[in-house]
């Protein structure tokens, strides 16, 4: 618990399949295949891994281009990598950019999150095929983020970190930039320090922590409460328009019945 991170510094199935790190059993089958999984990076991809963005939930229909003349504008790019199915050549959805330099890497990492291209929000991370000890894809169990509804969510990536656990002691953690002020160590021969490259890029995001904290702490109550609210709402619209019909309909009753007596008197 000591070197615990919200953002995994390697790769461990079991612990991805927990919203804070700490299961000690799998809670489904995706993540005991993810454990039995043996992967090896394709060897066929080419290019710096430490140089390369990771791009997803493009639109299927945004092209080379369009990638391009969004990018670009962080710095210059040495190559485009949209993944297309073999058979149909459509888009997958997801694609990977090399940049010449590490500077305009972590400006396009930092601000290309979240931007809006297609009419879709997408998401921006560094690649970790290559980089991130014991990675696992998605296909095979493993990877990062997910949707709820798919009842398989992994945590300890950019797009879900890792929750801080409840009996977790108060500790100084590099990631909230509390620790030493090391300069940013990383090796093209081996494993990026994943460590320090979550303390020296995500600067912008730690001021954010408490926040995102407090947020998941009390978001299940917040949304039990709104949604209660919303119901409550609800049932007071529907009392008060059942009232302005019946009150309508009384209204019409006492008109109708004052014409009748007009006529007959």
């Amino acid at each position: 618990m000591a070197d615990w991170a919200p953002i995994a510094k390697e790769y461990d199935p079991l612990k991805a399949g927990s919203i804070d790190g700490t299961d000690e059993e799998p809670h489904d089958r995706a993540i005991w295949r993810a454990m039995l999984a043996r992967y090896v990076p394709n060897k066929g991809v080419t290019g710096d891994p430490h140089l390369t963005l990771f791009v997803a939930r493009l639109n299927l229909q945004t092209t080379e281009e369009k990638l391009k003349e969004v990018f670009s504008r962080y710095g210059d790019i040495r190559k485009i990598r949209l993944v297309r199915d073999l058979v149909t050549g459509f888009s997958k959805g997801y694609a990977f950019i090399e940049y010449k330099e590490e500077r305009a890497l972590l400006k396009a990492h930092r601000d290309a999150n979240r931007l809006v291209i297609d009419q879709h929000e997408i998401f921006v991370d560094f690649e970790l095929e290559r980089t991130l000890k014991g990675w696992i894809p998605r296909r095979l169990g493993g990877g990062f983020g997910g949707k709820k509804e798919s009842g398989q969510l992994r945590f300890g990536g950019r797009d879900r970190p890792f929750r801080k656990p409840i009996n977790l002691p108060n500790m100084k953690n590099d990631f909230y930039g509390e620790g030493s002020s090391e300069k940013r160590n990383w090796s093209r021969e081996g494993t990026r320090d994943w460590r320090t490259r979550d303390r020296d890029h995500e600067r912008s995001r730690d001021k954010r922590w408490p926040e995102r904290e407090r947020s998941w702490a009390w978001g299940d109550s917040e949304r039990e409460r709104d949604s209660k609210e919303e119901r409550s709402r609800g049932r007071e619209r529907k009392d008060r328009d059942r009232k302005d019909r019946d009150r309508d309909r009384s209204r019409d009753r006492d008109t109708k019945k004052q014409r009748d007596d007009d006529k007959h008197r």
